[in-house]
């Protein structure tokens, strides 16, 4: 995730804040990535319930590493955060895919439907739609990163780029596609509560 100066500022001074022990600086710092990490695991795993969980551990997990001081430089926190956020997701998909296939249904076994969550799956649609608005380049970067879990250096190699131009790409389409995603979720979220 490639930072600002100014966001730069604020992670070395968050990282400060956490390692003498205030609890204010370790909200900030969950409240600053918890949408970022969200959008990388919904586009990781797929589901909504284990990506919000997958972020709650992330974060969890990065909070203690900061208190721990498992952080060599305070200015490299977005990437700390990131690299916990890609372990844990594919600590989940490696899990996943160990689990053995439910294939058995006895006759005398009804299942119910489960309910679909029409907001979720309106979500969704838009973060698909916004994805595919994406330039080329950017689509492909984000898709090889947070799908396939590959790292800056390889997607540099394959698209013949540098591995910051890499980073920068990404972490600018992240960022765009959740501003996108939050502006178009409330204008939806409006127009439903208007029909009501």
């Amino acid at each position: 995730m490639a930072a600002t100066p100014i966001d730069l500022e604020w992670q070395v001074a968050t990282v400060e804040r956490v390692l003498a022990g205030d609890a204010a600086a370790e909200h900030e710092l969950v409240e600053h990535f918890r949408r970022r990490v969200f959008v990388m695991m919904l586009a990781r795993v797929g589901q909504r319930d284990a990506a919000e969980e997958l972020t709650q551990d992330t974060l969890l997990a990065v909070v203690a590493g900061v208190r721990k001081g498992q952080l060599r430089t305070a200015s490299s926190l977005g990437a700390f955060v990131h690299g916990v956020a890609r372990n844990l997701a594919n600590n989940h998909i490696r899990q996943r895919s160990a689990e053995p296939a439910f294939t058995e249904v006895h006759d005398d076994l009804h299942v119910a439907a489960p309910a679909i969550d029409f907001d979720d799956e309106e979500r969704m649609r838009l973060v698909r739609r916004e994805i595919s608005r994406l330039e080329p380049i950017d689509r492909t970067i984000l898709m090889r990163t947070l799908v396939e879990g590959a790292k800056p250096g390889v997607i540099a190699e394959a698209l013949g780029v540098s591995s910051e131009v890499v980073r920068t790409r990404k972490s600018r389409a992240v960022r765009k596609l959740v501003e996108r995603v939050t502006a178009l979720s409330r204008s939806t979220a409006q127009l439903h509560s208007v029909d009501r």
